[in-house]
């Protein structure tokens, strides 16, 4: 009888997790299917470790600006200007750079830079001028577009210097095994890996120990295994791409530093208790004490900072400032964050599902230029793909309520 009702509690728990975590669940079972939609549709070239290394590459900058748009959905906003100030950042470093024969050091901190003072005139304007963020980054949108078609008079500024290109095109080094002794394996790409999912492990244990001591619910313990084992397994088959080919691209081991760094101010500080808060009952959150107007602030001067830092990974990797940089990379960012499990509504969404989803948007591109899909048809799919995201968040949302 115990053992009975141990089974049937585990399966409720399991159908609870199921219900609650539905959103997260199908992102993963999507970009799974457009993996082995497109590997077939390609021939297996889409799954060949350099191009999926490419496609890591292509996820980074829109992985950096999902990063940063998750605070800015989550607390109840939108921001539409990010393509542009990637545009104009990165343009900004390349004429320093090439026009005026900057160093890489200060060109990164000079756009960084004026990346946080973008976010500083957008914050300031919804924060505590009450102008919609909608109206107020729309206008950025424009206004940073035209800014960068008049710094470049409308002309490529290329080429950069090896160390700029290295942001957006190179890889770690490897520390032991020689390039031409051991092909396809680079070691310190595969103890990151290792320390990666050791890292996962113990924290995933340590939270368990933690619930426990609280008396907090627990998965079942072969569901915490498996949970566990399927995880790990993931985040080793993506390592494994890039153990296998040239290693870990410089702009990875950014996005995974950013990763770490937003998953831990969104779960374990008072900053990103009160962005969370705010984006799920505004009034609440008023009354509670918490600063809005400064929040609020916060969540754009970070936006900037992160389109800055995206716009100078885009630039490394193109190798050249263009006037058409960064356009429509607003849409797939706001995508990823959707598809990633970002409620449109503010208030609830993660760091980690943002990344998938910007994973997810990467992958539709890649994949239909493997195929050779025309641009228009590419603008369309994407379109759909967000519809069908919002509309599943919202259906999903009510069928839980």
């Amino acid at each position: 009888m115990t053992r009975q009702k141990t089974e049937q509690s585990s399966l409720h728990m399991l159908q609870d997790q199921l219900r609650q975590n539905i959103r997260q669940y199908a992102m993963f079972i999507a970009l799974i299917s457009i993996g082995v939609i497109f590997t077939v549709l390609t021939n297996g070239v889409f799954i060949s470790p350099r191009n999926l290394s490419n496609l890591l590459l292509q996820t980074s900058f829109i992985g950096i600006l999902a990063v940063g748009m998750v605070l800015v959905i989550v607390g109840g906003h939108i921001d539409l200007s990010v393509g542009s100030i990637v545009g104009f950042t990165g343009g900004f470093a390349a004429v320093l750079q090439v026009n005026y024969g900057f160093n890489t050091a200060t060109v990164v901190i000079l756009a960084l830079a004026l990346g946080a003072v973008i976010g500083v005139w957008q914050g300031f304007w919804i924060a505590y001028r009450a102008v919609p963020a909608f109206i107020v980054t729309l206008a950025g949108m424009l206004i940073f577009r035209g800014a960068l078609i008049a710094l470049t008079g409308g002309q490529t500024v290329a080429p950069l210097a090896p160390g700029f290109r290295a942001i957006g095109q190179g890889y770690i080094p490897r520390l032991f095994v020689n390039v031409d002794a051991v092909a396809g394996f680079h070691d310190l790409s595969f103890l990151i890996a290792v320390a990666a999912i050791a890292a996962y492990v113990l924290l995933a244990i340590r939270a368990r120990t933690r619930r426990k001591r609280y008396e907090l619910t627990n998965l079942p313990m072969p569901l915490f295994i498996a949970k566990i084992v399927i995880v790990g397994s993931m985040m080793w088959f993506v390592f494994s791409i890039m153990v296998s080919y040239r290693g870990i691209p410089y702009s990875i081991m950014i996005l995974m530093a950013l990763v770490l760094l937003f998953v831990y101010i969104t779960n374990n500080t008072t900053f990103g208790r009160h962005v969370y808060a705010i984006g799920g009952n505004r009034e609440a959150a008023l009354l509670s004490g918490i600063n809005i107007k400064l929040k609020t602030f916060w969540i754009f001067v970070i936006m900037g900072g992160l389109s800055a830092l995206s716009g100078l990974v885009f630039t490394a990797r193109l190798n050249a400032a263009t006037a058409g940089a960064g356009n429509l990379f607003e849409l797939d960012t706001i995508a990823a964050v959707f598809i990633g499990g970002t409620s449109m509504r503010g208030g609830e969404g993660t760091v980690v599902g943002a990344i998938v989803g910007a994973l997810v948007m990467a992958s539709l591109n890649n994949g239909m230029s493997l195929m050779t899909v025309p641009s228009e048809y590419q603008l369309i799919v994407k379109g759909l793909i967000l519809v069908l995201a919002v509309w599943f968040d919202a259906s999903s949302r009510s069928s839980n309520s």
